[in-house]
């Protein structure tokens, strides 16, 4: 990451709430062929999340905790505050002086944009504010909201802008919650009503709807020069599994998420 740190772009994009489990069947069945195409060999890796609910586990990312590999470590890092003692900082580790990633990149020459999704991200209070606030640069609007049918394509849509209204010189951290996923979900099927509620079924339906709107974010953050891209699940949720539904409790469906990194080639 020290080679990756000031020479290419970085996107960091979460999908929150994705189950592992609903990911890698939808890849393994062909069901979301944008995202399987990036993915190395075609398939998520299967990791433990820092977290159980949106805030704790960003809150982890942000510091440099990404998801944890689902095996034995210890395991390298790739971002790292510098702090004596840590066992997974490593000479690949891209090491921040600074409380967190967000203000580490912003000091390595970064501009470090936030377009949020979920109610953590919505400015619309103190701990709405939270954070958005670790970026010079954040956007919501409803919209970009759990209760809109259409919140990834307006995401989308507005890093496009972003990119397009930044200097070519200029590196960009760029971070996208992508709310889609998250409770409610029931109007991503088709027939669904609101009476039936959100399902598992109905969960995957988002991810298809993502899958089919990430090749425009793809496209936009690999417009101007190589894009170091992470794509992750924050954490899972239940739907009945022994009983539980939801998430913040320790359950696998919760503690257990897909994630990918990968490189975005410059297009043409």
């Amino acid at each position: 990451m020290n080679e990756v740190v000031g020479r290419d772009d970085l996107l960091l994009v979460t999908l929150d709430t994705l189950r592992y489990d609903v990911a890698a069947e939808l890849a393994a069945a062909g069901r979301i062929p944008h995202l399987a195409r990036h993915l190395p060999g075609g398939v998520w890796e299967k990791r433990h999340a820092p977290g159980s609910f949106t805030y704790a586990s960003h809150q982890a990312m942000f510091a440099g905790f990404l998801p944890t590999p689902a095996a034995p470590g210890p395991h390298p890092r790739l971002f790292a505050a510098r702090f004596a003692g840590s066992e997974t900082t490593a000479g690949r580790t891209f090491v921040f002086d600074t409380p967190d990633l967000v203000s580490g990149l912003a000091q390595a020459g970064y501009r470090t944009v936030c377009v949020g999704g979920v109610g953590f991200f919505n400015k619309q209070g103190a701990l709405g504010d939270v954070l958005p606030g670790f970026f010079q640069e954040s956007h919501w609007e409803p919209a970009f909201g759990v209760t809109s049918p259409t919140s990834f394509e307006a995401q989308v849509e507005r890093a496009e802008q972003v990119v397009a209204e930044l200097p070519h010189e200029q590196r960009l951290f760029l971070f996208l919650n992508a709310s889609a996923l998250h409770q409610p979900n029931w109007f991503h099927t088709t027939g669904a009503t609101r009476e039936a509620g959100d399902s598992r079924a109905t969960h995957a339906a988002a991810l298809e709807y993502i899958d089919r709107h990430i090749k425009r974010l793809f496209a936009a953050l690999s417009s101007r020069r190589r894009c170091f891209a992470i794509v992750c699940s924050d954490h899972g949720t239940a739907y009945g599994d022994n009983g539980y539904a939801g998430h913040r409790l320790g359950h696998e469906a919760v503690w257990t998420v897909p994630y990918a990194h990968f490189f975005l080639e410059p297009s043409a």
